[in-house]
């Protein structure tokens, strides 16, 4: 029952991570190893080495890999019960499945030569790039696409900004959402261009076991060509284990896109705090167990929460297994096992951000006050102007009429009417308003979401 599950992901938010569950559970990477070790099996008759396999039994292969099932994964746990051993365990597996069969000769072949890092990487490389395509790709893509509707519906609301707290000159909603989706949009595009590293190499790294026993065949080839066929890139310099910065470099632009939704996930709790924007009131829902008014950005600060587990997993992983002692200890196998937790947190990260925009919007009215109620924003831009006029004290008359003082519409008339500069320039002071002075911010919203 998923109210007795140790982890949130497996049981709360389990709809939530279920399309993980396929490239990371126990099973998957089970599955994903025998795919590993009857390729390889397959790969070794076409070198000559094995004898040829007739159709038949190339497709009792693909049916073994195809119909890997539930009592399959049991049946190597037993083994592993005994063996105390995972990848022994499959072979064994492997061995029971392919007696009483025309592929029994065939037997003394599978794991010939491996070390069982070179099932283990693949497998996990193939979990990686698999999930990467199926699930965190997509997942972005709907996140981004969320956004950009955002930017282009808000693109033209005109609203305060701040810099160190304090109003500062004016923006627009839909372009400070659209600086999240500029970042975003490059994580996404490193993520689904990284090329995921793999190894068959032997036990120290140097095909020590398939040189000796066969020398006549170019293993480096054969390496290159068998990681290759799964669309992963093969890595011949290694120890016993890969070399994980390919790996870790991948988690880090994952990390980096949780770090920026962080980032987005607090600006957008300000917002709401501060009243700029509206949240949606659900029939039935309830903010407080005691304050009947409340409305909470929940999903918000569930997203922060769980981005942020995501991303303590991340750091430990470029900190653990970048990290081998000699050519092998096996303190990494434990850490790769969480790979579909900290993706899993990030996941439930994604959801939950998306879910809060749907129930977000900005207080227009609010926005629209609060401009008109702090006209020294626009002394910004009519230093400038008198700066460009040649005007040389621009700057300190500006800041003696406004710093640390909030301007109203009439004292900023009278200021610019006061003052001595020939009625050109007055026109252009007298165009700026907090609502009008948003410089390029529509324009630069635009070019972003025309990429």
């Amino acid at each position: 029952m998923t109210l007795h599950l140790l982890s949130p992901l497996d049981g709360r938010y389990a709809d939530t991570t279920a399309p993980l569950t396929d490239f990371f559970s126990e099973f998957a990477f089970l599955r994903d190893r025998v795919r590993v070790e009857l390729n390889f099996l397959s790969a070794l008759s076409k070198t000559g080495l094995v004898r040829p396999l007739n159709d038949s039994e190339s497709a009792q292969i693909e049916s073994i890999m195809a119909n890997f099932s539930d009592a399959d994964a049991e049946l190597i746990l037993e083994h592993e019960r005994k063996t105390r051993h995972d990848v022994k365990a499959i072979e064994y597996f492997i061995q029971s499945k392919l007696q009483s069969t025309s592929l029994q000769d065939t037997i003394p072949w599978i794991h010939f030569g491996l070390t069982s890092e070179d099932t283990n990487s693949l497998g996990q490389a193939l979990s990686l790039k698999e999930s990467r395509d199926k699930v965190v790709i997509p997942e972005l893509d709907n996140l981004i696409s969320a956004l950009s509707a955002l930017a282009i519906r808000y693109r033209s609301v005109p609203m305060l900004a701040r810099t160190h707290g304090q109003f500062a000159v004016p923006t627009t909603l839909g372009k400070e959402i659209a600086i999240y989706i500029a970042r975003l949009k490059k994580t996404r595009d490193g993520i689904a261009s990284h090329k995921f590293e793999a190894k068959l190499t032997g036990a120290v790294g140097n095909f020590n076991a398939l040189q000796a026993a066969v020398p006549n065949i170019d293993w480096i080839l054969f390496s290159k060509e068998f990681v290759s066929s799964f669309g992963l890139e093969p890595n011949l310099l290694t120890t016993q284990i890969l070399p994980y910065d390919n790996w870790v470099r991948y988690f880090d632009l994952v990390r980096l896109t949780n770090s920026i939704l962080i980032d987005f996930a607090q600006d957008i709790w300000r917002y709401i705090s501060d009243g700029y924007l509206k949240q949606a009131v659900v029939a039935g829902e309830v903010g407080s167990s005691t304050m009947p008014q409340k409305v909470n950005p929940i999903d918000f600060e569930n997203a922060e929460g769980n981005l942020g587990v995501a991303n303590s997993l991340f750091v430990h992983y470029a900190q653990k297994l970048t990290i081998s002692r000699l050519q092998r200890d096996l303190s990494d196998s434990t850490v790769r096992r969480t790979f579909g937790s900290a993706l899993g947190h990030s996941l439930v990260g994604w959801t939950n951000f998306q879910r809060g925009l749907k129930r977000i919007a900005p207080d227009e009215e609010k926005l629209k006050a609060e401009l008109n109620a702090h006209w020294e924003v626009v002394s910004e831009g009519a230093q400038t102007i008198l700066r460009a006029a040649g005007k040389p004290d621009a700057y300190e008359s500006l800041k003696e009429q406004t710093r640390g003082r909030v301007l109203t519409e009439a004292d900023y008339k009278a200021w610019y009417t006061s003052i001595d500069v020939d009625e050109k320039i007055r026109e252009q002071l007298k165009k700026l308003s907090p609502e009008s002075y948003i410089g390029l911010a529509i324009e630069l919203t635009n070019r972003v979401l025309k990429n």
